[in-house]
This record gives structure tokens, sequence and C-alpha cells, in this order.
């Protein structure tokens, strides 16, 4: 990957929905080579997905909270039933596998916190092998989502 690679990576990050042509004017390229780059890009999965970001709010989403997960036991099958699990609650925007104490950190939105309430006790302490989930709320946002540096 050189420099104008980057710079295409930098550019689509910030602005997602440029055109080829726009694409290649801001990385100073013509649109042949710019797409052959990006066609390249998208092949190798240095670029994974395009996708809208959406203010959570917009949603009615306005509760999120870190929750800490400490396994009662870490076995392969514990460990994936687990993982499979977590990947499809809808409410979970992060799952973390971690070093040490605790196993996991997952990323949560809900309406509010009654709605997070019946979401931990419904499903998250249901998850197979939790022995304990710790939860700690954000009051605000300072940095969410921001691109990858590519310099």
């Amino acid at each position: 990957m050189d420099a104008v690679d980057r710079k295409i990576l930098a550019v689509l990050q910030e602005e997602g929905r440029l055109t080829l042509t726009e694409l290649a004017e801001r990385v100073q390229l013509s649109v042949s080579p710019c797409h052959r780059r990006l066609r390249a890009l998208e092949r190798n999965r240095t670029i994974v997905a395009y996708r809208a970001v959406i203010d959570p709010t917009a949603l009615g989403l306005t509760f999120e909270a870190l929750v800490f997960v400490t396994m009662r036991q870490e076995d392969r099958d514990t460990l994936l039933g687990f993982e499979a699990a977590v990947a499809a609650i809808p409410n979970v925007l992060l799952a973390q596998r971690l070093f040490g104490d605790p196993d996991y950190l997952l990323r949560i939105v809900t309406a509010d916190l009654a709605a997070y309430q019946e979401l931990e006790d419904d499903t998250l302490a249901a998850l197979p092998g939790v022995q304990r989930l710790n939860s700690t709320l954000v009051m605000k946002q300072v940095v969410n989502d921001r691109p990858l540096p590519t310099a």
C-alpha cells in the first residue's frame, strides 16, 4: 500500500458517497487508475464495507452502557457460544474479547435505562458461560466512530 492508496482510504472514510470521478479528483488521479486502485483495495479486503453512520438519537437510542463480562468458564465451546449469542443481539454495537479480567467488553445502546435493565436481566445475564456483568453508563461521547489514521 502506497501513499496514494492511503489517500484514497482517508478520503473515503470521511466521504464514502463520493463518485469515482470526485474521488479521483481528490486524490489527484485520473479515473481509470483510481478505479483500479479502489477495486484492488476492495478485493484485498482493505475496504471491507460501505455504510451510513446514523445518529442513534434519531432512532430513539439515547442510552449507552459499557458492559464488562466475566466468564464462569473459558473453554472453547462456551466462548464460541457466548460470542455467537452476543453477535445476534442488535443492541450490541461492539463486542471485544480482552486479555485478563474481565473477559469481554460490550458497547450497548438502548432507548432508556428501563430497556437496558430488561436487556441485561433477560438476555445478557442468560448468555452462555456468564458469571458476572459489570456495567458503566456512558455520560458523553467525546470521540466516536473516528476514521482510522492512514498516515
